[in-house]
């Protein structure tokens, strides 16, 4: 069980783990300091970008998208692995390329060089002068900035994680879904840490009976986009653990149509006040929560 530091002491590793150049930067070195950035504050929310999120010419799943992000505000990144023809990992969430490229057909059925010839498109249709990354780039360009959180997409994870930690990397996790996809995370590496799905208190324990140690639970997906009052036991269970709760708003409250519609939408949930809320517009989001601290 982690024990949870207080806010002034989070402050002190915080410091110590950002850069002078960027303050919205975290140097993530090591294990401990993972499980730094992912201790409870009651004052304050962690915002990720899921697919690394996006906004106008800046399309998910893009280091560009990344860095413009950082600029402006803290975050960490939700991404997804998947496999070329020529087994090279790039980063794309759709098994087809026509949604987010200006390709057609499955990702898996071209090469990584074939794949370079495309553009990656945003969510309005626009076409980026940007590319479809390499595992490799992203993982290389976050080091010093910010933690990776690798979704479960066509890369088995006795391939994924050892690649990543063969790159030197102490920054990256794995979401998990189940004890079983966990044990195969902790199969490759003891100490990796992971996103967790948690629907209720039953499936806590089942991770516990499966022997999955909760210091290897970075933090928690509560499977809501909102902190609901009636799986208040499950909150608690999770945070006595120090394991933090993360809501998403992306299947509900991303969904409407305009900044001016989600931000009602996105104030119940801050009102809720989880640790971690997992957005498709994390410097929307982060405006919001600004101006509602």
């Amino acid at each position: 069980m982690r024990s949870i530091i207080t806010t002034i002491a989070l402050a002190a590793v915080l410091a110590g783990c950002t850069p002078a150049g960027n303050p919205n930067h975290y140097a993530c070195n090591s294990i401990a300091d993972i499980d730094a950035y992912f201790t409870i504050d009651p004052d304050n929310i962690i915002i990720s970008g899921h697919r690394g999120g996006n906004m106008p010419g800046y399309p998910e799943n893009c280091i560009e998208t990344f860095d413009k992000i950082l600029e402006t505000m803290p975050a960490f990144y939700e991404i997804d692995p998947r496999l070329t023809k020529d087994s090279v990992i790039v980063l794309m969430h759709d098994p087809t390329l026509d949604r987010t490229t200006t390709g057609k057909g499955k990702a898996n059925e071209y090469t990584y060089a074939e794949l370079q010839k495309l553009n990656l498109v945003d969510k309005w249709g626009n076409v980026t002068p940007y590319k479809i990354p390499l595992v490799e780039d992203v993982v290389k360009w976050s080091q010093g900035k910010t933690i990776l959180n690798f979704d479960l997409k066509d890369v088995p994870r006795e391939m994924l994680v050892p690649f990543v930690n063969s790159l030197g990397a102490h920054n990256c996790i794995y979401t998990v879904q189940t004890p079983e996809q966990a044990l195969v995370v902790l199969k490759a590496d003891s100490n990796a840490r992971m996103s967790c799905w948690v629907r209720n208190l039953e499936h806590l324990k089942a991770y516990d009976e499966a022997g999955v140690p909760s210091e290897n639970m970075a933090l928690a997906y509560v499977v809501s986009d909102i902190m609901k009052e009636s799986n208040a036991e499950l909150y608690a269970e999770l945070r006595n653990r120090g394991i933090p709760c993360m809501v998403s708003t992306c299947p509900k409250q991303d969904r409407a149509k305009t900044e001016e519609l989600r931000r009602p939408l996105w104030k119940e949930v801050l009102d809720s006040r989880p640790d971690i809320i997992e957005t498709d517009y994390p410097l929307e989001l982060n405006r919001l929560y600004g101006e509602e601290k």
